[in-house]
């Protein structure tokens, strides 16, 4: 399997979610992983929330520690994190590195967050479009 890493600050809310839609319409032979380089206590609850509002439950997914081992493992690594934080971003190192300046949600209203996730839905698929269209290569 080929890999994907989603990284963000917490690994709470937008790495899960892209994860989460990534693995729901991955081409075949991906997965999707996601990981934060200081992770919380627990998925955050309005992440839950809005996922499964798509069909997707989070809510057993556990925030993972941003490791070498899993960066090693991984093709392409999507930075999520922007914005406001954007200074706390981790440094990701994979054969493709991509960022995609997302706002964290999780101090949002739930509508506001739900924009976050569906802007975060698109850019999975226009991702996975891209890597269908080109056998696998961004």
């Amino acid at each position: 399997m080929r890999i994907i890493l989603f990284i963000c600050v917490e690994n709470s809310f937008r790495s899960q979610i892209a994860e989460a839609y990534f693995n729901r319409y991955a081409p075949q032979g991906w997965i999707a992983l996601s990981a934060g380089l200081t992770p919380a206590e627990k998925v955050h609850p309005n992440a839950v929330k809005l996922m499964l509002e798509e069909g997707i439950d989070i809510s057993r997914k556990k925030p993972q520690l941003l490791t070498r081992e899993l960066q090693e493992k991984a093709e392409v690594a999507i930075i999520v994190c922007g914005g406001e934080n954007g200074s706390m971003c981790p440094v990701a190192y994979s054969k493709h590195v991509e960022q995609w300046n997302v706002p964290d949600p999780a101090k949002m209203d739930l509508e506001k967050a739900r924009e976050i996730r569906n802007t975060i839905k698109e850019k999975v698929l226009g991702l996975i479009r891209r890597l269908t269209a080109n056998n696998g290569k961004l």
